[in-house]
């Protein structure tokens, strides 16, 4: 999330081209049970090809020379493309093209359960999507919205620990953009181990 964001606000700072690309899944099914080696795959082209691989986030590659600026953040099959010089991008699209066959998904708009929106202020991310999926999955899609989602004065001392764990995990995921939500899904998920109903419902 660190690299996604700071890729973004240096996209938004210095007005960067910023595209989404995705590997064509049929090339996948083969490795499909081999994360490692086809991130180790791709790396290597990505390598071939000019870029250095960052070693504070492996998942970052970047081409610098004078003046030019490109740069890749990869998740799977699923490519961020940044950076100033057109040309490049365009050279690096058409070998991946080549070599893995692309879709050209265009500018970016979602990227991880994040929506990406552009303007002339900067660059936005919500998860208003993420969010309705999580409402739906859990009943909960026609509730009222509250100011505070949490009620300090019940005391927590759900039954389907399986189920309490995955909503907790999803809703940490959530405070990326809402981190008004963080004091309270911290509260919940210090019960993992043995949740009530009513935390469920907390």
């Amino acid at each position: 999330m660190t690299t996604i964001r700071l890729l973004l606000s240096l996209a938004s700072i210095y007005n960067w081209e910023l595209k989404q690309l995705d590997i064509n899944n049929a090339f996948l099914h083969g490795l499909k049970q081999f994360g490692r080696e086809w991130f180790a795959k791709l790396s290597s082209f990505f390598i071939s090809v000019g870029y250095i691989q960052s070693m504070n986030d492996y998942s970052l590659f970047i081409n610098s020379s004078e003046g030019s600026f490109t740069t890749l953040l990869v998740y799977v099959d699923d490519i961020i493309l940044a950076g100033n010089d057109k040309e490049e991008i365009d050279r690096v699209k058409e070998a991946l093209n080549k070599t893995f066959k692309i879709k050209d998904l265009g500018n970016l708009t979602y990227f991880l359960g994040f929506e990406v929106a552009r303007s002339k202020k900067g660059i936005m991310m919500n998860q208003r999507k993420y969010a309705l999926e999580l409402l739906k999955d859990i009943g909960l899609l026609a509730c009222k919205p509250t100011v505070t989602p949490m009620d300090n004065l019940v005391k927590l001392s759900f039954t389907n620990v399986h189920a309490y764990r995955k909503f907790i995990g999803r809703l940490i995921y959530f405070t990326n953009t809402r981190p008004d939500i963080t004091f309270f899904v911290q509260q919940l998920s210090q019960f993992l181990d043995k949740p009530t109903i009513a935390h469920y419902i907390f």
